[in-house]
């Protein structure tokens, strides 16, 4: 099966998002899907994307949301009031209260309070099931072992899930000890953490950084909303795919040791997406080696290409640090900033495309702090 993955340009600016559209199947036979839906105004150009490209009754089979922040999510009411969508997969936090209640900290909760939260403070989630219900869409719950088209769901699955759930940034408090207990802590960001990372950000400092020496680190955090995102491996011509929304370390690991118990093989990816936007707590050496292999001779040939969504002018995304480590491990680095970026895999280019070029590698990098 051949398989075409794009990824559209999300955002003006530093407002960074997710909106990858998918063709598979053969040239004259296939079928689309679309991975998350970027900002609210991302979704008119999704719609005119698909009607521009594969005609004006272009329908997808399947619209995944990846996870439930924002910048992935907005979008998908546009497109689901526009197109015609078969299959809506996502995760409804309300859905999971019952199993997820043990979880929180208060202990006289209901469930039903708990799910009227959840829905009321995921309001997007829930106008987007609502949307698709009413259009007639089937929804369905995105775990690993699932199949979504061609796409096996490597991670979240629904007990990991039901444990970050509680430490997402817009539910009640998590119970620490009882998730501890499972070794799935994170924990949430405080305001002022979040404060202290930006101004942070704000006074970023540089390094110098050699093929040989590698400056990005292991043991970087990022939420546990980015850790739910569903990440997906596609088996096609020429190698497998990896599409990883905003997972971290945690979310690849989970993903590594499901595509083991599948026996689906690592490291000989024909394609990857650079997690969450080319952040530098997203990615680490050992989880890098473990997915994609290990460093590669610098000058050597390219093993896989590489894609990032990032905007055009964004300070924190896509990292430097990150980039490199994608490149050293033989990858062909490309990011969108403003621009769409495809990956053919076996369909015959469009016209109006031209060969992107790769990312180069940055001898001046971000000090990891």
């Amino acid at each position: 099966m051949k398989c075409e993955i794009e990824f559209l340009p999300v955002g003006d600016v530093s407002k960074a998002g997710d909106a990858i559209v998918i063709r598979y199947g053969e040239p004259y036979d296939y079928k689309l899907m679309l991975v998350d839906g970027g900002h609210a105004e991302t979704g008119d150009r999704i719609v005119a994307h698909l009607r521009k490209n594969f005609g004006p009754d272009a329908a997808l089979e399947h619209a995944l949301l990846t996870h439930s922040d924002g910048d992935h999510a907005n979008g998908l009411p546009t497109v689901l009031k526009t197109i015609r969508v078969a299959n809506l997969w996502l995760h409804a936090p309300w859905l999971h209260a019952a199993d997820a209640l043990p979880l929180f900290a208060n202990k006289t909760m209901t469930v039903d309070g708990l799910a009227r939260t959840l829905k009321s403070n995921y309001d997007i989630i829930s106008d987007i099931c609502d949307l698709a219900v009413a259009q007639r869409c089937y929804v369905h719950a995105a775990f690993a072992g699932y199949q979504i088209g061609p796409f096996r769901v490597l991670s979240p699955s629904m007990r990991t899930y039901l444990h970050l759930l509680p430490q997402f940034d817009k539910t009640p408090d998590p119970d620490q000890r009882a998730i501890e207990r499972q070794g799935l802590w994170i924990g949430k960001a405080s305001p002022a953490s979040r404060l202290f990372e930006s101004v942070k950000a704000s006074l970023q400092s540089w390094t110098t950084e050699t093929w040989d020496r590698e400056r990005l680190r292991d043991g970087g955090i990022t939420s546990a909303s980015n850790e739910s995102s569903v990440v997906l491996y596609g088996s096609f011509e020429g190698g497998p795919a990896l599409l990883t929304g905003d997972a971290g370390n945690r979310g690849l690991g989970w993903a590594a040791e499901e595509a083991v118990r599948l026996g689906l093989p690592l490291q000989g990816f024909q394609m990857v997406q650079v997690p969450h936007h080319g952040s530098r707590r997203n990615s680490g050496p050992t989880m890098l080696d473990r997915i994609l292999g290990p460093i590669q001779p610098q000058h050597g040939p390219t093993r896989f290409h590489a894609y990032v969504s990032a905007p055009t002018d964004d300070s924190k995304h896509p990292r430097n640090i990150v980039l490199n480590a994608f490149t050293r491990r033989g990858g062909y680095v490309t990011a969108t900033q403003g621009v769409s970026k495809v990956h053919w895999g076996g369909f015959p280019a469009r016209p109006g495309y031209s060969a992107a070029q790769p990312l180069p590698f940055f001898s001046r990098v971000e000090e990891y702090t």
